[in-house]
Parts: C-alpha cells; structure tokens; sequence
C-alpha cells in the first residue's frame, strides 16, 4: 500500500474518532429500557440537559431509571446537577465517555 494510501486512511480515522459527538454507554436496567449498549450524541452538551436529550429518545426513562442512576464522564463519577439548584454543571465535550449506572440491587 503506498505511503499517500496510508495517511488517506490515518485522516479519515482520525476524523471519525475526533468528530462532534461523545458517546453514551448504557448499563443493567438503561441498557434493557432502551434495548441498545450505547448511544452516540452530539457534544458539546451540559451534564444537566443529558437527561432530556436521553428523555426525548427514549420516553419514560427519566423516572423509572435516570432520576436514581449515577454518572460517570471518562470513568470518572460526577454529581448530576438538579434544575435550579444552582449547582456546577459539568459539560460533556467531544470523545467523552459518558455512562448511566443504574442502582443494582441482589438479593
């Protein structure tokens, strides 16, 4: 394969992975209420509109699963801000990895 050949493919790989959007991964109850492993969303977007945009695509995951869930943004916990509480909010830029962890529960 020819050396001009080979960056052609390096660009358009690197254009995809650097694009405009994060990625959202789901687990336990998210991922069966919304039947997928993973969402891709255009960043960026603040942590406090997340679970809307979540909301809008599938409808009544916000209070059977969002509202008692925890976050993380690039394996890191964060706190999800509640309207007009006046608390930081965190945004979520392009190529984070953001995942909703639903409370697991054995018995």
């Amino acid at each position: 394969m020819s050396s001009n050949r080979l960056l052609d493919l390096e660009l358009n790989m690197s254009s995809k992975t650097a694009g405009s959007s994060f990625n959202l991964l789901y687990f336990a109850s998210a991922s069966s209420f919304t039947g997928k492993d993973s969402d891709e969303f255009e960043a960026p977007v603040s942590l406090s509109k997340l679970f809307d945009l979540v909301e809008a695509k599938y409808p009544g995951i916000k209070s059977k699963i969002l509202d008692s869930c925890l976050v993380t943004i690039n394996l890191e916990y964060v706190d999800v801000p509640k309207s007009g509480t006046g608390e930081e909010d965190v945004t979520i830029k392009a190529g984070d990895e953001v995942a909703i962890i639903p409370p697991v529960s054995s018995g």
